[in-house]
Order: C-alpha cells, then sequence, then structure tokens
C-alpha cells in the first residue's frame, strides 16, 4: 500500500491524502473543504478501482471553477498512477 498526498488547486479543499492498494483506492481524506461532501465523496470511492474513480470524478465542476474537490481527486489519482 503506498500514501499519497495532493495539494489541490482552486478549490476550498487544500489536500487530500489517499492511499492506493494495488489498484484500489484507500482511505481518503480531503483536509478542509465541505466537510459534508468531501466526507461522502471520499466514502463513495473507498474500495474503488482507481480508474474508475478517475472516469467517475475527472471534469466535475463546482460554480464554474473549472474544477471540483471530486474532480481534484480524480487528478491527484492520476498524478499517484504515474509514481506507481
Amino acid at each position: 500500500m503506498k500514501s499519497f498526498t495532493y495539494r489541490t488547486r482552486g478549490t476550498c479543499s487544500r489536500e487530500i491524502q489517499f492511499e492506493i492498494d494495488g489498484n484500489t483506492v484507500k482511505n481518503v481524506c480531503f483536509v478542509m473543504g465541505c466537510q459534508g461532501n468531501t466526507t461522502g465523496v471520499a466514502r463513495l470511492v473507498e474500495g474503488m478501482d482507481v480508474n474508475e474513480a478517475i472516469s467517475r470524478l475527472e471534469g466535475i465542476d463546482c460554480g464554474g471553477r473549472g474544477t471540483s474537490c471530486p474532480d481534484q481527486l480524480a487528478q491527484a489519482l492520476k498524478a499517484a498512477k504515474e509514481q506507481i
């Protein structure tokens, strides 16, 4: 299992901490942001295949920002895949 920390851009959350076990997303935690929404996203992706999570989350927009906390998680997972 590998642990990752990703500094977000353009969102209320400042950082996403997570682990990847094999190709499975584990232990997602958003630092700052809308607690209810980020906790919900974290729980929904728990145990999900990395590629499936990226596919479902990438491109979600929040208020015209061009990104969102779910989109930033997708970007974080993509960056982590490059490091593995």
